[in-house]
């Protein structure tokens, strides 16, 4: 079953999905079992605030694009009638790994609004 409702912003950096029926710590929950398969260190900020992290930062520094590493951060927001608002914001930009590092981070970030549209 899928909670998503709609997409209700999608700009440079940012997500914003609405969903309906579930609550914060099963959203939470989903998006870390999901986010750990793929490889990511999902971080709990408890209330509602994870961290998404693949790859080495320093690695991005050394070796520009030839390494992986993607920084975001996601919010939730609880809202009227069972609804939830995530919110997935790009904390990395790419710069160290110049403009291939810099579109690898926006194939990413299409990438994960795809896969938070299916959950």
């Amino acid at each position: 079953m899928t909670f998503f409702v709609k997409n209700l912003q999608t700009v440079d950096g940012l997500i914003s999905n609405l969903y309906r029926d579930i609550s914060v710590e099963e959203m939470t929950r989903k998006i870390t079992g999901l986010f750990e398969l793929q490889g990511y260190k999902v971080i709990d900020q408890q209330f509602g605030n994870l961290i998404l992290e693949k790859g080495s930062r320093i690695k991005r520094l050394l070796l520009g694009a030839f390494t992986t590493y993607y920084k975001f951060s996601v919010t939730m927001m609880p809202g009227a009638e069972n609804e939830l608002t995530v919110n997935v914001f790009q904390q990395s930009s790419g710069m160290s790994g110049g403009l291939i590092g810099m579109n690898q981070i926006k194939t990413e970030l299409q990438r994960l609004n795809f896969i938070f549209a299916n959950i």
